[in-house]
């Protein structure tokens, strides 16, 4: 099933519709959806290297459009919308503490956070949510965002064939690396805020 899944995401790198998919996955996952677009950027970038440079700014350019949607969720919607999301999240105690953390450390919990594997729409949410100044928001998000996405089109252009054979030979370690990475990121998420 793993191998299936990774080689539709490597097909998919051939296919007219591919840059559609990932758009549509870094915009959604910066408001709302639960899964990031690293899942069909590091294999779309493993099957065209030359190509990570535009999946990276494709998936910059969504993810801070999406975090737009999800800051006005937070701003303008969070009473039913934003409210439901975070309490989907389990963070449904923690919203005070962030709000008041956003006062103090705004910036550092954007740029910080929007680096890490945590969901990047509990950020945008709580960023409109709390009033945060929204083109400092819009400005950071493209720091960290594109921060995020860029390093990984940097390995992957460069070291892409010897990442995507290592990849190959044990792909199930490097995915059960990978979700560990997402649970640790998450329980770091949880006792910082």
């Amino acid at each position: 099933m793993l191998r299936k899944i990774y080689d539709w995401c490597i097909d998919a790198a051939h296919k007219p519709y591919a840059l559609w998919v990932m758009g549509m996955v870094s915009f959604a996952e910066s408001s709302f959806f639960p899964v990031p677009p690293d899942v069909m950027l590091i294999p779309m970038s493993l099957a065209r290297p030359e190509r990570a440079w535009l999946y990276a700014t494709l998936c910059t350019v969504t993810s801070v459009v999406g975090g737009a949607v999800g800051y006005a969720i937070g701003a303008l919607l969070y009473d039913s919308v934003g409210h439901w999301v975070i309490q989907f999240y389990g963070y449904g105690d923690k919203v005070a503490a962030f709000r008041a953390g956003y006062a103090e450390w705004g910036a550092w919990i954007i740029l910080l956070k929007g680096l890490t594997p945590i969901p990047y729409k509990l950020v945008t949410i709580t960023a409109g949510f709390a009033d945060f100044n929204f083109w400092q928001f819009i400005g950071l998000s493209v720091i960290a965002r594109g921060g995020r996405f860029f390093v990984v089109a940097i390995l992957l252009n460069r070291y892409g064939v010897w990442i995507r054979e290592q990849i190959e030979k044990r792909l199930t370690l490097w995915v059960s690396l990978g979700a560990g990475v997402l649970v640790l990121g998450f329980i770091v998420a949880v006792r910082l805020v």
